[in-house]
């Protein structure tokens, strides 16, 4: 493993292994290892020891970070100033046991419950520095929010999966943290009535900021004994207090409504941020399907009669799912994505299911090409993270 601790020492890594035409893993502490495809390589390059956090200004609501550094160290530094990530990433314990790093989460893309209201993780990026598979330094955005430094490459390398280039920095913007955390909740709705549910939340003016569903597994995972709809509103406690209490008017149609206060909110939201509702065994493979929210309940039920388990986030536009790591567990998964015109992403399985089928859906051929001359740009020798999203 290479784990330079300056950011000279990536480029070197880089050029000497593009020299040699040798594949790089590029990883932070490895805990997506078994994220997508798994690859052949020659060895690792890690930015587990290029970590720290240059600057956090928080009366600008900003943060560069280090790659190598652990959300939960950048979590701990902005609570101090009372500030939160604003795409609240997820801790996913089922991944790997090993801690997340900020590069990762960026490079993945990563969101929780409260990119429904507030974007995603790619959303909150302002500015990068990066090394490609040139071994060049490169720089993009800046420190602001807008801003019009150069290319607008943070988009494209939130979500590249290290196959543009090592990330070796990242500016983020921040906001305050909520005063006060609110919860509404439905027991005992079936899916459809659920997501019905949750599009009047987000429909209305009282900036819900997440909106899940737990069929009874995922619910009895959390404590509860009957399915539950949730959704949360964040904000200044008295504003908490009147817009729970409208929410509440507004979703009676739909059965008794109950109200959580701030700690159980909070203990329940993070469950469902970091997938602690997925009744997942040691064996399984689990997988992310991306729909409108209308086809959520469809996906989850045809993956439920292949013998599968799982929620809805986003309103029903995000289905966790886990189920035996077998092909015909696979195939009906994206046959339930094709079928709703939504993607799916193997988030976890054995190397041989991983190796075996397509992790993430075909590009088309188009899309494809461009994709190709994109990845050719920054990395010539196709040396970062081959094969990681579609086999070669």
């Amino acid at each position: 493993m290479i784990a330079p601790d300056e950011e000279e020492g990536f480029a070197v890594a880089i050029r000497a292994a593009a020299a040699a035409r040798e594949p790089l893993a590029i990883e932070g502490l490895g805990s997506k290892s078994g994220f997508l495809r798994p690859i052949q390589v020659a060895d690792t390059l890690s930015t587990r020891n290029f970590s720290g956090i240059p600057l956090h200004a928080p009366k600008e609501l900003i943060v560069t970070v280090r790659a190598g550094t652990t959300l939960a160290a950048l979590e701990a530094k902005l609570a101090e100033a009372g500030q939160h990530l604003i795409a609240e990433p997820p801790h996913y314990g089922f991944l790997d046991a090993r801690a997340q790093t900020v590069g990762g989460i960026v490079a993945t893309n990563l969101s929780g419950p409260r990119r429904v209201a507030w974007g995603a993780m790619r959303d909150h990026v302002l500015g990068i520095r990066a090394v490609t598979g040139r071994g060049e330094l490169i720089r993009s955005g800046g420190r602001v929010l807008k801003n019009v430094t150069g290319l607008d490459l943070c988009k494209l390398f939130a979500g590249s999966y290290g196959t543009l280039g090592v990330m070796t920095e990242v500016t983020l913007k921040v906001l305050p943290a909520p005063e006060a955390t609110g919860t509404v909740l439905l027991r005992g709705l079936d899916p459809h009535d659920a997501v019905e549910a949750l599009s009047a939340a987000l429909g209305s003016p009282y900036s819900v900021s997440g909106a899940a569903y737990l069929p009874q597994e995922a619910a009895m995972a959390l404590g509860f004994e009957r399915p539950v709809t949730i959704a949360r509103i964040e904000d200044f406690a008295e504003s908490v207090t009147y817009r729970l209490d409208r929410l509440c008017a507004l979703l009676h149609r739909f059965g008794i409504v109950e109200k959580l206060a701030t700690e159980a909110s909070r203990t329940l939201w993070r469950a469902v941020r970091d997938g602690e509702a997925l009744p997942v065994q040691p064996a399984d493979a689990i997988w992310r399907v991306s729909v409108q929210p209308s086809y959520g309940p469809s996906v989850l039920r045809k993956a439920q009669d292949a013998g599968m388990f799982g929620y809805l986030d986003w309103g029903g536009g995000l289905v966790f799912l886990t189920g035996p790591a077998t092909v015909e567990a696979h195939a009906a998964v994206m046959a339930a994505a094709r079928r709703a015109k939504g993607t799916w992403w193997l988030m976890r399985a054995p190397e041989p299911l991983r190796r075996s089928v397509d992790v993430a859906p075909p590009e088309p051929e188009a899309l494809a090409a461009i994709r190709r001359r994109v990845v050719a740009s920054f990395d010539p020798a196709g040396i970062l993270n081959p094969g990681r999203l579609f086999a070669a």
